[in-house]
């Protein structure tokens, strides 16, 4: 049974979750079809803030609308009309949280479904053929139903900012919409709505009202809008699932049930499972943004407004969870020990989740030198899980019913996932049209599609790295899809994300008919596998002193500085004009800021992550890595480049930090399609050259790569984003 050594009984929230969405019809002939994840979303973090937050029931206001799985041509949820997220409702919901939320508390509202997109209902405060944009509840399509606008959803947010309550909004939706391959579907349309307002229509507040939030929020613009519709303001933080124009998608996460989830909700939701010391919403932010935007290449997350502020308030002491060792037992068949911990799907933890094991009788569980073994999910139930035994590097596997267990990360996927994506045949009416829907064929690549799809099935066995989702299926195939392929209308290959958009800078394009594509296609996704381990790479153990230590962020650009020049001062720097989106200019100079916030030396290597799917060290560039001080930063003039006919591109920089010397050059990769480089640098010395080492081989050793089994090297890393334009 779950342990905490803190409550939250000052933490009150309202949950909103729309799979189903009444009869609805917009201006282009489409509709908000009803999802599949969103239910689920907020019956998981509603589980969170019970079992792990023990919040109660009672400071818990939940709203739903489910599809009923047994009646498919149903025309209403299954939830009575009072707990239906209609928009009256949703109003209700706000303000009431207001009421039972006391003076000081904190407030977390979360909504997954539907974004919407309509004409302005407010031209005299937006100005005449604005949009506004909102979130779209069940009722949307019925006569009564309209959507909760940004104006409205702002000003229910200063309502409660007003009251001194401490405000956390994560909206786990978009505004855009299109079609997909595969299994993603995406939480929006890319539609402008013109529905009328009733005659009897009642806005949240009085125009004169709205006006002046918006105008206090907005500086008078006439949009204003940076993410989920609603502006940015420092009074709360807001968490949003994607950029304007951009995409949220809900995925099946887990292979074995088939079961969606929100991808921001998901990993948010494996973010908050992993608290340290002094966790920041920035913190949080950067690793969702980081495990999000590796799966679906066209969803960026959003943070705005508090973000330094620590999760749930800062008047929160810390929080250590435990589960109990049922069980340990050695399996024969198996080779292996194994122990059954109590932990399970009610608890939102899936297979490969990882467990630091500490004796029953430890009081402070932030020591690592004082876990006796790792244990990894190889079997989920309910409640309960299977788990594997690993030992210790030094230490003898001896683990007893009743030891404690904290939960420290998951595991990396080696193997990775690749689905053939059969595409239907486009009927007479949409060859008539002048763009085909990109999951449709015309005939004469549709009759050939099965046959192409065949020889990339017939090369892929033996590489290692990826292997057909279709055909293997284990016990630690939770983790999903990874990559898409499918032959598109102008008869050439085509690898998407798990979300179905085709990966960019794929060059050069593969015709179905060259010479050996097939072999090239499946070097190209061994490529894409280890390009994805290295950017996946995080050491996601909080009990770590090197946890939430090593700084990094891009301070600025300059078009007067040389190389040789003294490093400017930051105030000499020009800011960003899009602080979630840095972005430099092919001319100009780029500063990187990284500074040692740990009590010990750290030795650094910074390596770019590049658009043409290479990955390069970029510094130090003669040495393997860099030593810098306790308590010290070091500043990198960056000059921006940009190869090819594109007009944008964007770039990770990954920075690593370790107590030990480590080699990263062994992850460098060249660009697509170049020889593959095996077998670099060291394989012995400490545990992180073992898992660079994995990393490197030829063909991984393991399914899935463990990173806390040993307690001997401390290393931590931390990767940002830039966007660079001709």
């Amino acid at each position: 049974m779950a342990e905490e050594s803190n409550q939250l009984p000052n933490l009150y929230a309202l949950l909103i979750g729309i799979d189903f969405y009444m009869p609805n019809i917009l201006p282009d002939g489409s509709r908000y079809k009803s999802l599949g994840g969103c239910v689920r979303d907020i019956n998981h973090v509603e589980a969170f803030l019970k079992d792990t937050r023990k919040v109660p029931e009672t400071q818990i206001l939940k709203l739903t609308a489910s599809v009923n799985p047994d009646q498919p041509d149903q025309e209403q949820p299954v939830e009575p009309p009072e707990k239906l997220p209609t928009r009256k409702n949703i109003v209700d919901s706000f303000r009431k949280l207001g009421e039972i939320a006391p003076k000081g508390a904190q407030v977390y509202m979360h909504y997954s479904g539907h974004g919407g997109r309509a004409k302005t209902v407010f031209p005299d405060i937006k100005g005449v053929g604005e949009i506004d944009e909102g979130l779209v509840p069940t009722d949307i399509g019925t006569s009564e139903g309209q959507y909760l606008r940004d104006l409205e959803l702002a000003q229910l947010l200063k309502e409660l900012v007003d009251k001194k309550l401490t405000v956390t909004l994560v909206l786990d939706c978009c505004h855009s919409g299109g079609a997909t391959r595969g299994d993603a579907e995406i939480r929006g349309m890319n539609v402008e709505d013109d529905k009328p307002l009733k005659d009897t229509f009642e806005f949240v507040a009085p125009l004169e009202v709205l006006a002046a939030t918006w105008e206090s929020l907005t500086g008078a613009g006439t949009r204003g809008l940076k993410a989920g519709g609603v502006p940015e303001s420092r009074d709360y933080v807001l968490l949003a699932a994607c950029r304007q124009n951009e995409y949220a998608f809900e995925f099946p996460f887990n292979r074995e049930t088939k079961e969606k989830n929100g991808a921001l909700t998901y990993w948010l939701l494996d973010t908050l499972k992993q608290p340290y010391p002094g966790q920041t919403y920035k913190d949080l932010f950067e690793r969702i943004n980081a495990k999000i935007h590796s799966q679906f290449s066209t969803q960026t997350p959003i943070l705005l407004g508090e973000g330094n502020r620590k999760i749930f308030g800062t008047e929160f002491g810390e929080t250590v969870n435990t589960v109990t060792v049922m069980q340990v037992d050695f399996n024969a068949e198996a080779k292996e020990t194994q122990a059954v911990l109590a932990v399970g799907q009610a608890n939102g933890v899936s297979k490969g989740a990882e467990f630091a094991i500490y004796p029953r009788t430890t009081t402070d569980f932030t020591k690592k030198e004082n876990r006796i073994a790792i244990a990894r999910i190889i079997q989920r139930g309910s409640t309960q899980s299977l788990c594997k035994l690993e030992p210790i590097q030094g230490k003898e596997l001896k683990v007893e019913q009743g030891d404690q267990a904290v939960q420290i990360s998951a595991s990396i996927n080696l193997v990775r996932k690749v689905s053939l994506f059969h595409q239907e045949k486009a009927t007479p009416e949409e060859l008539a049209q002048s763009n085909l829907p990109s999951n449709k064929l015309r005939p004469e690549i549709f009759e050939r599609q099965d046959a192409d799809l065949e020889a990339i099935k017939n090369a892929l066995p033996g590489n290692g790295w990826v292997e057909l989702a279709e055909e293997f299926v284990s016990s630690d195939d939770d983790a999903g899809i990874d990559y898409i392929v499918a032959v598109n209308n102008v008869g050439e290959y085509e690898i998407s994300d798990s979300s179905g958009i085709p990966l960019k800078n794929i060059n050069p394009p593969l015709k179905i008919d060259d010479s050996g594509a097939p072999a090239i296609i499946v070097k190209r996704l061994v490529h894409l596998a280890k390009y994805k381990a290295t950017s996946e790479l995080d050491n996601a153990d909080t009990d770590s002193p090197l946890s939430g230590k090593l700084t990094v962020e891009w301070l600025g650009t300059s078009d007067t500085f040389e190389k040789g020049d003294p490093i400017p001062r930051r105030n000499q720097l020009t800011k960003f004009t899009d602080a979630s989106k840095p972005t430099v200019n092919i001319s100009e100079w780029v500063f990187l800021s990284i500074r040692n916030d740990s009590s010990q030396t750290l030795n650094v290597a910074v390596l770019n992550l590049e658009a043409d799917w290479a990955i390069e060290q970029i510094f130090p560039q003669k040495q393997k890595f860099w030593t810098l001080e306790a308590g010290k930063d070091i500043v990198m003039p960056l000059k921006a480049s940009l190869d090819g006919k594109g007009n944008e591109v964007e770039n990770t920089v990954k920075v690593f930090g370790t107590l030990d010397a480590a080699d990263y050059q062994v992850l460098e990769l060249p660009s697509l399609d170049q020889p593959m480089p095996f077998g670099r640098g060291t394989r012995s010395g400490n545990a992180l050259a073992a898992i660079l080492g994995a990393i490197d081989n030829e063909k991984p050793q393991t399914r899935k790569l463990t990173l806390g089994a040993s307690p001997s090297t401390e290393w931590t890393t931390k990767q940002v984003v830039l966007t660079i334009t001709r």
